[in-house]
């Protein structure tokens, strides 16, 4: 059971999206992750949007990118790099470092990528490791 539509992508067909659709299912895809994990720990229905928005912006991104980078497969490290890379067509939000944004918007292209190609349990590994240490509420 899976919450996609139809049977997963093959990795070279994900690997030809623009990093910039990867990026968008997997920004969407991350949050699932987060809002999942807030319901599952028992947070505050008051408290958990103001959780949700601590976990999901570009600098805590960027910080789980720094737990994860090392355990990255060479094609997973390729898709973080192209969508770390990309160019999108807005400026980062005023309230965030470019390098942050940039680096957040790799990792939802790897999310999106891994989501898509149906690798899961894969997803969820990198998901758990990236929240070690965290200061998110996710973890707490």
């Amino acid at each position: 059971m899976t919450l996609r539509e139809s049977a997963p992508m093959e990795e070279k067909q994900a690997r030809m999206l623009n990093p910039l659709q990867l990026a968008y299912i997997g920004d969407t895809v991350w949050d699932l992750l987060v809002r999942s994990r807030l319901i599952y720990r028992g947070r505050n229905v008051r408290n958990m949007h103001k959780d949700a928005v601590a976990c999901v912006n570009a600098r805590a991104q960027a910080l789980a990118v720094q737990r994860i980078e090392a355990e990255l497969t060479e094609p997973e490290a390729d898709v973080f790099r192209r969508g770390r890379n990309a160019h999108a067509h807005h400026a980062a939000p005023k309230n965030q470092e470019v390098a942050d944004y940039r680096a957040a918007t790799g990792l939802e292209a790897l999310v999106g990528y891994l989501y898509l190609t149906g690798q899961e349990e894969r997803l969820l590994h990198l998901f758990a490791l990236s929240q070690e240490e965290s200061t998110c509420p996710v973890q707490q």
